[in-house]
């Protein structure tokens, strides 16, 4: 440090002030009158402060490599983008269908609309600046730091309406029967697929609740259904797909029964269905009746009956039936077994349900199915997987609608 001395002369004791640009230092040395007084600048030179403002220009240089350099944005975002994504187009999806049940029920047009790619941009920026000045001789110095960054998430999300001759043509053909029976040996439980996807079996009639085709169901059917859901937990029902000349066929068999249940259920079926007691093997085909005795004829519903019927499971409010906002529907039989008539509620109410797994909000109303009924949530699931396999037409056949979300 440069130091400033001066001597005065004096019989008394000396006087130290602290000035703004100062510090001052006084010791005494009595010999005689002779005293010393020791003043030391702290404006100049200012090597103490030049170093921290350097090492703190270094910090932040460090952090900002650290940041755009030995990092990058994207690997971090996959697994965090997938699932939410992920989450948000399911629900979307269930809200979806949901609605359009609704609104087959309130005789309103159904509105599809599929979600065709999702592009998401991120884009991470950093700079940094300082700058510092001192003098050696004079006091007085200046320093300056500065430090931008800038985060952006740009998703683009592209949806393409379902609409077009191919997808209403999909809608509109009925589920080809060796589908239906792809479905039982997947594990979907037999009687509640034949309730929801078959019209009619050999002749037996299923109920029909729409308007157009209002009819209770044949006593029969559901003592066919019953007995073939307690083969199939048994293992006695299967299905093989041979190909017989240019076309593929379908053939469903029983298997020998291993037990007395068994072997009652099995000719109690064949029975109902007017098939020879010692048949084992029956060809699936589409109508109404079969043309062989070794034929089993399955008259089965399309994608849209399918929603169409769904849809008079929908509670509405008493006020529309009775102002002719809704049709009225066919009360279920007293006769019909419970768990598989009911196999979807879908409830009403004008506050927002706090415990639902899926909702939706139709005029002025809300729409839902309870997070406590496993029958109804997996009937929904089903009608998703079914109006999956719908032929959306190709990407060709629509007007796409791209929105940047970010």
């Amino acid at each position: 440090m440069a130091k400033r001395h001066s001597f005065l002369a004096s019989n008394s004791d000396l006087d130290c002030n602290e000035a703004e640009t100062k510090q001052t230092d006084c010791r005494t040395h009595r010999k005689g009158t002779i005293m010393v007084k020791r003043t030391r600048e702290t404006g100049s030179p200012v090597w103490n402060n030049a170093a921290r403002g350097a090492f703190l220009c270094a910090c932040l240089l460090l952090f900002s490599l650290t940041v755009t350099g030995c990092r990058t944005v994207g690997p971090g975002t996959i697994s965090r983008d997938r699932f939410d994504y992920t989450s948000a187009i399911s629900d979307s999806w269930k809200r979806q269908m949901l609605l359009n049940l609704v609104k087959l029920r309130y005789l309103d047009a159904p509105v599809f609309l599929d979600v065709s790619s999702i592009i998401t941009q991120y884009s991470l920026e950093a700079s940094v600046n300082a700058r510092m000045s001192w003098d050696e001789f004079l006091p007085g110095e200046s320093q300056a730091l500065g430090a931008t960054g800038r985060y952006m998430d740009r998703p683009t999300i592209t949806y393409s309406p379902l609409t077009g001759e191919q997808f209403t043509r999909s809608l509109l053909t009925p589920i080809p029967p060796g589908s239906i029976f792809s479905l039982v040996q997947a594990g979907w439980p037999i009687d509640r697929i034949f309730v929801v996807c078959v019209q009619s079996i050999n002749g037996i009639d299923n109920r029909a609740g729409t308007t157009a085709f209002s009819r209770e169901a044949n006593p029969d059917f559901y003592r066919l259904i019953s007995g073939l859901r307690r083969m199939q937990q048994s293992g006695g029902v299967g299905m093989r797909v041979e190909r017989r000349g240019d076309k593929l066929d379908t053939i469903m068999f029983f298997e020998r029964p291993s037990n007395e249940q068994a072997r009652e259920d099995s000719a109690m079926i064949k029975q109902l269905l007017g098939i020879a007691s010692d048949a084992n093997e029956f060809a699936l085909a589409y109508g109404r009746l079969p043309k062989s005795p070794g034929e089993l004829a399955v008259l089965s519903r399309s994608i849209m009956e399918i929603l169409l019927e769904m849809s008079t499971h929908v509670d509405v409010p008493q006020t529309d039936l009775v102002q002719g906002r809704v049709m009225p529907v066919l009360a279920q039989s007293t006769d019909a077994p419970a768990d598989v008539t009911n196999i979807i509620q879908v409830r009403c109410s004008e506050d927002k349900p706090t415990d639902a797994y899926v909702s939706a909000k139709y005029r002025d109303r809300w729409f839902w199915i309870d997070d406590r009924d496993p029958r109804s949530k997996g009937m929904l699931t089903f009608l998703m997987i079914l109006f999956s396999l719908t032929e959306t037409g190709g990407p060709g056949g629509a007007p796409l609608v791209t929105i940047p979300a970010g």
